[in-house]
């Protein structure tokens, strides 16, 4: 009788410690999409806390340094490696979605200090808000650099 409560308690909490990282886990979900699905889910993504990336246009960048306040577009990019690798590398795959106007783009606003890496052919990963005026909401900006960069740095690391 013993065991029995024995482990029917730690059933139950199992039970519960499961139940509270489900919980937890679905309440801060964040979807990682592309620009087409993005523009796909149109208004069934709007207020939604979603995770977006793609190429920024370089051309489109503006800052204004009174109110911190970032505006640019992105281009659609692939989320699938294996095609990014077929296609040549993340900087071609970069470099052809920022020089296709028929890629569909989507124009960010971000509040804050505007990163120093950030120029066209970057491949922007923002986490926030799809707004109801089609324009998303960054909270959080990352910046990852295409490869090409990565090839240059043992050149200069021997160099200095």
């Amino acid at each position: 009788m013993q065991k029995t409560k024995f482990i029917l308690g730690g059933v139950l909490i199992l039970a519960a410690v499961v139940y509270l990282i489900v919980s937890s886990t679905q309440a801060s979900a964040e979807y990682f999409m592309t620009v087409d699905e993005l523009n796909a889910k149109g208004a069934g993504a709007v207020g939604k806390s979603l995770r977006v990336s793609g190429a920024v246009i370089g051309d489109t960048i503006q800052y204004e340094a009174e109110t911190l306040t970032l505006t640019f577009e992105i281009a659609h990019v692939t989320g699938d490696n294996n095609e990014i690798e077929a296609q040549g590398g993340l900087a071609e795959v970069l470099y052809q979605a920022v020089n296709d106007p028929s890629r569909q783009r989507l124009p960010v606003v971000y509040v804050g200090p505007k990163p120093d890496l950030l120029r066209s052919e970057e491949k922007a990963i923002m986490t926030g808000k799809l707004g109801e005026d089609g324009i998303f909401y960054a909270e959080e900006l990352l910046l990852k650099c295409p490869t090409r960069y990565e090839e240059a740095v043992p050149e200069q690391a021997a160099s200095g």
